[in-house]
């Protein structure tokens, strides 16, 4: 009896792991349920998910009928779409193979170490993107050299400060202080007739467009509590963007 609870509580803290990486990596709630379902059917079990923002809560029994419950507070949020594609293909795959416990958790702690893009290339290419943005909305080369930089070093002052355990709209207002500030530094010294096109692209990769689209989702879903949060969240991310982009119109008088 007390092997087969230890072994029940094992399934549960994997399938509650398993539940929050998703949620914290860029996944609908619903998602998250569905994905957690299928794996817990795999491993004979049934559960009840009760998902929040911050914490997940589920209760498992098994086909004995023992039962076990559980709470888990779930990581700062960060998208990790690659994270997300690997656990349903990790579901997928175990339950046409029938993989045990042990086989599940080693599959997950490979896909944990995989090795992200290298830091500079990340921070070229949203440099880049940004500067593509600036083009579309119709500034000239000058403009979209004052957007690249001012994207790469605004990425990287938000990069620093989540490193240092900022509060996450600090953080956001940070970055938009500083990509806004170095947007405008070309038209200062004379080098672009204007900057409201660099201004505008400098700050585009702050937008938070998976909150927004997963808010959506879950309202559609029927999971209005997390869809409120979401959107409450990518809100008071704009609100930080637009306090950035302000406090830099006051810099430069605009």
């Amino acid at each position: 009896m007390d092997s087969e609870i230890g072994e029940l509580e094992e399934i549960g803290q994997l399938l509650l792991d398993v539940g929050s990486k998703l949620m914290v990596s860029g996944a609908s709630t619903d998602r998250v349920r569905v994905t957690v379902d299928r794996m817990a059917d795999a491993l004979g079990c049934d559960v009840e998910l009760f998902i929040t923002h911050r914490a997940l809560s589920m209760t498992i029994k098994n086909a004995s009928g023992l039962s076990s419950s559980s709470i888990l507070r779930t990581p700062p949020h960060a998208v990790n779409y690659g994270l997300v594609s690997g656990i349903s293909i990790i579901s997928w795959r175990m339950v046409e193979e029938k993989w045990s416990v042990e086989k599940i958790k080693a599959e997950l702690a490979q896909l944990e170490s995989k090795p992200r893009y290298p830091r500079l290339l990340v921070l070229s290419l949203v440099a880049l993107a940004g500067a593509s943005f600036c083009r579309i909305f119709g500034g000239d080369g000058m403009e979209m050299a004052n957007t690249f930089f001012a994207t790469f070093f605004g990425l990287l002052v938000l990069q620093e400060a989540r490193k240092s355990r900022f509060n996450p709209y600090l953080c956001v207002l940070f970055a938009s202080i500083s990509a806004s500030l170095v947007s405008g530094i070309g038209y200062k010294l004379g080098l672009s007739d204007t900057m409201e096109h660099a201004f505008a692209a400098s700050v585009l990769f702050l937008i938070p467009g998976i909150p927004l689209i997963n808010a959506l989702t879950d309202m559609i879903d029927g999971n209005v509590l997390n869809g409120w949060v979401r959107g409450v969240h990518a809100f008071l991310t704009i609100f930080m963007v637009a306090v950035g982009l302000l406090f830099a119109m006051l810099v430069y008088r605009i």
